[in-house]
C-alpha cells in the first residue's frame, strides 16, 4: 500500500491533466502531483523519451527494465515488462535482463546495452573505450538519449520505491 494517499485528480493542475491525455490511468500518475510543478517537467520528459525518440525502442526497453531491476522497482518492471513485449521483446530477452541471467537470447547491441546500463547505474560515467564503442553504433541523439534514459528511469524507480506506488490490480489498463 502507497506510503501516502494519491493525489486527488480532480484537484490537479490544468497543465498537468492536459499531458496526461489519453495515457492509462496508472497509479504513478495519481502519485506525481504531489510534486507540483515538477509533475509537469516529468511527464514531458518521460513522454519525449517514450514517444519521440530516435533510440530503439528495443534498445530503451532493455535500458528501462535493467534499470528497474536494478533498483528493485516492482512497479517498474511490471509496467515495462508489458511495454517491452508491445515493441518486440519476447519473454526469453526479458528474462535475460535479470541479474545473472544467460543472455544468449540478446543480440550482440542488446548486451552493449546492457553493460554500458550496468556502468552507468554503478558508476555514473562509462569508461572511455565503452562510449566510444557505443558511439561508433549510434548516432550522437539515440546515446543522449540512452543516457537520459537510464537517469530518467533511475529517478522514476526511486520515485515509486520511496512512495511504495502500488501496481494496478488485473484488467484495470488495457
Amino acid at each position: 500500500m502507497a506510503r501516502i494517499p494519491y493525489f486527488d485528480m480532480t484537484q490537479a493542475p490544468a497543465a498537468y491533466t492536459e499531458l496526461l491525455g489519453e495515457r492509462q490511468p496508472l497509479n504513478l500518475y495519481r502519485m506525481l502531483p504531489h510534486a507540483g510543478p515538477a509533475a509537469v517537467g516529468f511527464l514531458k520528459l518521460g513522454g519525449a523519451l517514450l514517444r519521440n525518440h530516435e533510440l530503439d525502442a528495443q534498445l530503451r526497453e532493455v535500458a528501462i527494465l535493467r534499470v528497474g531491476i536494478l533498483s528493485k522497482a516492482s512497479y517498474e518492471v511490471h509496467q515495462h515488462k508489458r511495454v517491452a513485449r508491445s515493441v518486440g521483446l519476447d519473454d526469453a530477452k526479458i528474462a535475460a535482463l535479470e541479474e545473472g541471467a544467460d543472455t544468449a537470447a540478446l543480440t550482440p547491441m542488446e548486451r552493449d546495452v546492457l553493460a554500458f546500463t550496468d556502468q552507468l547505474f554503478h558508476h555514473v560515467k562509462a569508461p572511455d573505450a565503452m562510449f566510444e564503442d557505443m558511439r561508433a553504433k549510434l548516432s550522437t541523439r539515440a546515446l543522449s538519449e540512452l543516457v537520459l534514459t537510464v537517469g530518467f528511469y533511475m529517478m522514476v524507480s526511486r520515485f515509486l520505491e520511496n512512495f511504495e506506488v502500488d501496481i494496478e490490480p488485473p484488467g484495470t489498463i488495457a
